[in-house]
């Protein structure tokens, strides 16, 4: 079956040459030109990934990707004519799960997507059916359903936090550097620094701690990096 995109951008060539060259590649493609209609697209139909610009009419980027964080796990990209480090951590922190800027090559972005896509669809099949859930205290991460929850309560996270905190928790007690986590969860040709992976790190802590300032499962190696603590 096709993988459906949705394209949220109100420049309209924009969107013409990234639909023919996606539909060219097997892509079944939707598009959206303000925020609030694509807001209500992600609303009422499925999508496998949304590529978001950030100035929109009618409603910025960020705050459509806040929207739909907050009930959808969809993967987002966010395109920008903006290079700023700010905005780079701002689209992050709204939950996108990568940034392109603005003019970009359609072929660095269907790489991106192609990535981000395998990512989500195929985490599943890398496991082992005898370790298909991980276990820890009250928390339980099921990796054939990508679903958390805690004391029976799902938590809803995005697709780069579900699998950094999958990874950090198949390997308890080991600590991972910072460096490592950016090249083992968004790859070694994502373009973003280090600081992605703290965004990240708080952002979940925030969904999966009691006290997100005293972590008890995520915790940091002080001059090192991160490790999940059993």
């Amino acid at each position: 079956m096709a993988k459906k995109i949705l394209v949220v951008d109100d420049e309209k060539l924009i969107v013409k040459g990234i639909r023919f060259s996606l539909e060219q590649d097997g892509y079944e493609v939707d598009a959206a030109y303000d925020g609030e209609e694509g807001l209500q697209k992600v609303k009422d139909c499925h999508y496998d990934l949304v590529l978001l610009d950030l100035m929109l009419p009618k409603m910025s980027g960020l705050d459509v990707c806040r929207e739909i964080r907050s009930f959808s796990t969809v993967p987002v990209i966010m395109l920008t004519a903006k290079g700023e480090d700010m905005d780079k951590i701002l689209g992050l922190e709204y939950g996108a799960d990568d940034y392109i800027t603005k003019p970009f090559n359609i072929l660095e972005v269907k790489a991106r997507i192609k990535a981000i896509l395998r990512r989500a669809g195929t985490k599943s099949g890398e496991q082992d059916s005898s370790s298909s859930v991980i276990e820890s205290r009250d928390m339980r991460i099921d990796t054939d359903n990508r679903s958390v929850t805690i004391s029976g309560r799902e938590i809803n996270l995005t697709s780069k936090e579900f699998e950094l905190l999958e990874y950090l928790a198949s390997h308890p007690g080991r600590v991972f550097s910072r460096s490592s986590l950016l090249a083992t969860i968004w790859g070694r040709d994502y373009p973003g620094d280090e600081r992605t992976v703290d965004v990240h790190v708080r952002r979940l802590r925030e969904k999966i701690e009691p006290k997100p300032s005293e972590p008890t499962y995520v915790q940091t190696k002080w001059g090192v990096g991160y490790f999940f603590k059993v």
